[in-house]
């Protein structure tokens, strides 16, 4: 892997995958707050409003609950505007229930790693990540 590795984190869905970094700085619904067509914020209320994840290694500090989030992302990985990768500080089961039914649907779905604290607070400053097979996290 490229880069220097500077933390592990817990494979939640495995898989590789590389992009630029968007860190959200506040906590996102995916039902309503992403719209599944084009892969942008659009929950005029969030800080990144606007911004897309698509082809983003996408960092979040925390999801607000739906559960129609897993078809959302579900939406993202088959419409082609699904993140690179997913960084979570917490795990969301449901969110990642879309990567799991998109695997069965002969998707291939973003690797998801969830960071510690440490290691979610060091990903502040960088601008590129990199998700190995097995948890490793470069920039």
């Amino acid at each position: 892997m490229k880069g220097e590795v500077l933390i592990r984190g817990q494979v939640l869905v495995e898989g590789r995958g590389s992009g630029p970094l968007l860190v959200l700085t506040a906590p996102i619904s995916f039902w309503g707050g992403v719209d599944p067509a084009s892969g942008r914020i659009i929950d005029v209320r969030h800080p990144e409003h606007g911004r897309s994840i698509g082809g983003m290694a996408l960092a979040l500090p925390g999801t607000i609950g739906s559960s129609s989030s897993a078809s959302v992302m579900l939406e993202l990985i088959a419409s082609g505007h699904a993140p690179a990768a997913l960084l979570l500080a917490e795990v969301d089961a449901i969110l990642l229930l879309g990567s799991i039914v998109a695997r069965e649907m002969s998707h291939t779905p973003p690797p998801a790693l969830r960071l510690d604290g440490a290691g979610f607070a060091s990903l502040s400053g960088q601008t590129h990540a990199t998700v190995g097979v097995d948890g490793q996290l470069s920039f």
